[in-house]
């Protein structure tokens, strides 16, 4: 088993630049961080290696292929033993639209995030959960009406602050 990576402030720099943009090319990237080429690049194979690069990928304008709809949902599960968590787990992961699953504390069991064509499309879905009977004691749905903003990169250097 490999250890960990001792992370230092360089290290924290370079994966907030990559989130932002995994396509800046290498020599902007040891710009924006603070060192040459060589060690950035060398860096960067090393944080990929060692897992904290999970992979690549185009941030896409739905709005430019057409309308979507997004649904936050809780949902509480009738019975709350281990079994049932991880077969109401199972059968959601299937779901292309739902992008996001959260267990949660609080008044009900998890928050899920759905993208869909549209009302009629979420309630399809929905209806389809509940046939397979994965456990579903009720659910609240929240529509979307407009998300002022949307970030897709976390915000690294606040998050794990490195000592100069």
């Amino acid at each position: 088993m490999v250890a960990p990576l001792k992370l230092d402030r360089l290290d924290l720099r370079i994966l907030s630049q990559l989130q932002k943009n995994g396509r800046i090319t290498n020599v902007d990237l040891a710009d924006a961080v603070g060192l040459s080429p060589s060690p950035c690049l060398i860096r960067v194979k090393r944080l990929e290696q060692a897992g904290y690069i999970s992979g690549y990928g185009a941030q896409l304008r739905l709005e430019k292929l057409g309308d979507t709809l997004t649904v936050f949902t809780e949902v509480t599960l009738s019975d709350h033993h281990r079994e049932d968590f991880a077969r109401f787990e199972a059968a959601i992961r299937e779901v292309d639209e739902i992008l996001e699953c959260h267990l949660v504390s609080g008044g009900y069991d998890y928050l899920l995030r759905f993208m869909t064509r549209g009302v009629n499309h979420y309630q399809s879905i929905i209806e389809g959960l509940l046939e397979r009977n994965i456990g579903i004691e009720k659910y609240f749905s929240f529509i979307v009406i407009k998300s002022p903003f949307i970030k897709t990169h976390y915000p690294i250097e606040r998050l794990f602050p490195q000592e100069p």
